[in-house]
């Protein structure tokens, strides 16, 4: 399979030495590609002529991409793009804050679906989906009290940033996300429900499912958080979404209206800067601020700092260990916050080390 093999370090490198300025865009569309494989071999070899990287899914759904594109390249990258049957005139979100390191390489993967959702084929329908409303729209149908607003976004997204009066369901994953606004507003299927996310591409499936469900009255902002930041700032509108913008590449956020709502996991001291912990082996994204990320040299913990010193074949052997035992559960997986699963792990990774 075509795919970039060079070393991480030496990407990164590459990409600090640049000369020139990149665009962090991103896109996605529903539509119908009837072999995913070919279809991404095609576009992996014509963006790696241009230089471009970023995180791209393909699927028989679709596509959806995250991409960080050199400027001098950008005109032949959309002329590209136009000329991909399927992909004309694809509505592109550019980055509110970009300082052109968000991806250092390129990867695009096939995928069963381009947005993984748990849910068959035959309980949704992508041609059935919610009224979609300009940034305008939405800011002004947000303000009144008889509508409902909901994040459909992960928990550690809208920690950091969210809609005023928003309803964000404590979920870890989209999947669960549905779920939970379903089974919450099962009783209130007549209600104006709005629903936003990063960029729209959850929103699709979203309304369209809760339409399905029997919901009469489903819209979705169009295009997500980032053209709302962007078109209310053009119009010269205060800002109804607080905080910062969580974004899928090496950002992993940026500020939409600079104030700061969430808090550091370690301290509580006022901060909205995600990092995973530099213990590989625990990898965990959480919110740390600049203090705490000195003290605990940008672990999440004494014990995960205490780990990181140990020689390469201590943390070997406590990893198999730790893998056998929690295989399958969130302990390996990123992007959540399982600190009670954890505690159990570190609790025995103490014990290796200190007998």
């Amino acid at each position: 399979m075509l795919e970039n093999r060079v070393n991480k370090e030496i990407l990164k490198q590459r990409l600090a030495g640049e000369t020139f300025n990149r665009k962090t865009l991103s896109f996605y569309r529903y539509v119908t590609i009837a072999n995913p494989s070919e279809f991404r071999d095609e576009l992996f070899r014509k963006w790696s002529e241009m230089n471009c990287f970023g995180r791209i899914y393909v699927a028989r759904e679709g596509i959806n991409a995250q991409m960080s594109v050199p400027e001098h390249s950008l005109t032949d990258f959309l002329l590209h793009l136009n000329s991909m049957p399927g992909l004309a005139e694809m509505p592109i979100k550019y980055a509110l804050v970009d300082n052109g390191k968000s991806f250092y390489k390129l990867t695009i993967k096939v995928r069963p679906k381009i947005v993984a959702d748990g849910l068959g084929h035959d309980t949704y329908d992508l041609s059935k989906v919610g009224k979609h409303l300009s940034a305008l729209e939405f800011h002004e149908l947000a303000g009144k009290p008889e509508t409902v607003i909901i994040d459909m976004r992960n928990h550690y997204e809208s920690e950091i940033g969210r809609f005023e009066n928003a309803v964000c369901p404590d979920a870890d994953t989209f999947k669960d996300a549905i779920q939970m606004v379903v089974q919450d507003f099962e009783q209130h299927k007549d209600k104006k429900i709005l629903l936003y996310c990063t960029g729209g591409i959850r929103c699709e499936k979203a309304s369209s499912f809760l339409l399905h469900k029997g919901f009469t009255d489903v819209s979705q902002l169009y295009g997500g958080i980032i053209e709302y930041a962007q078109q209310i700032k053009h119009l010269g509108l205060p800002s109804k979404f607080t905080g910062k913008n969580f974004v899928f590449d090496d950002r992993l956020g940026e500020t939409i209206d600079g104030q700061v709502i969430s808090h550091c996991h370690q301290c509580g001291k006022p901060a909205d800067t995600h990092v995973n912990c530099a213990n590989d082996d625990c990898h965990l994204l959480f919110i740390q601020c600049s203090e705490c990320a000195g003290k605990y040299e940008k672990c999440c913990s004494e014990d995960c700092r205490e780990i990181n010193h140990l020689p390469l074949e201590a943390r070997r052997a406590l990893r198999s260990v730790n893998q056998r035992k929690y295989a399958g559960s969130k302990i390996y997986k990123s992007k959540l916050s399982p600190f009670l699963l954890k505690a159990d792990m570190l609790h025995d990774q103490a014990t290796a080390i200190h007998g």
